[in-house]
């Protein structure tokens, strides 16, 4: 165990300390690009599958059952391998942010169909009663409720992009998991290089677990019987 954790093993690894920050700073680049892009098609497909007509639930569903039921690593796979077979030329950067990006985005829209039943179907009746079109009532209405009951699922999913960009090892992806194990498989010094990855790992998922944990703590003392829902009449007035 001692010669696992050696000094100079350690020494070696912060000797290309400069190596290790830019995959750790590669890490948080493509955490918050992939995120950005996993709440954009969260939220699109979410509020699909509360759509008056058929087509785009059948849209949404098709979406979330073929990314959730595919690993993760396969579909990067695909956009890494297959895509060029079609002269579709993408860099492993934009890669794993499309990638990790459109894979949480099917588990966002799981989050956000959740939040979007919380509310009480009686109240996109009573906004389209007063002439609000579906996007308007999500806008104004319907999200703004919607909105607290969502957030400590988002923040987990927001732990688990940051882990998964992970597999982005396979394709020379430059993140934080690829530099661990390059620097292990060069050098034979495996203990440091991933004791150190996952203490990044940690404080970058960590933060977010406990804010989770913070907010549906929250979201329930805000609660009171029979207080459970905000009426329409409400946001309409405010």
């Amino acid at each position: 165990m001692n010669d696992v954790f050696a000094p100079f093993k350690w020494e070696a690894l912060f000797a290309r300390g400069d190596e290790l920050a830019q995959a750790f700073l590669n890490t948080v680049l493509i955490s918050l690009l992939a995120l950005l892009i996993a709440l954009a098609l969260g939220f699109l497909f979410g509020m699909m599958s509360y759509a008056k007509h058929r087509a785009p639930r059948a849209i949404n569903r098709v979406y979330v059952e073929i990314v959730q039921n595919i690993p993760l690593l396969l579909q990067v796979f695909v956009l890494y391998a297959v895509l060029p077979l079609f002269g579709v030329m993408i860099g492993t950067f934009m890669i794993g942010v499309m990638g990790i990006g459109i894979y949480h985005g099917a588990y966002i829209s799981e989050v956000v169909h959740s939040g979007l039943s919380s509310v009480q179907k009686g109240q996109f009746e009573a906004a389209r009663s007063q002439g609000f079109t579906y996007w308007e009532t999500m806008r104004h209405i319907i999200l703004p409720q919607s909105i607290k009951t969502m957030m400590p699922a988002l923040a987990v999913q927001a732990a688990n992009l940051i882990k998964n960009t992970s597999v982005l090892a396979l394709i020379a992806g430059g993140e934080l998991m690829y530099f661990s194990n390059s620097f292990a498989y060069g050098t034979s010094y495996y203990g440091p290089a991933y004791v150190v990855a996952g203490v990044l790992y940690f404080l970058l998922c960590f933060p977010l677990s406990r804010l989770a944990k913070r907010l549906e703590e929250r979201r329930k003392k805000e609660i009171k019987p029979g207080e459970e829902d905000i009426t329409c009449q409400n946001y309409l007035r405010g």
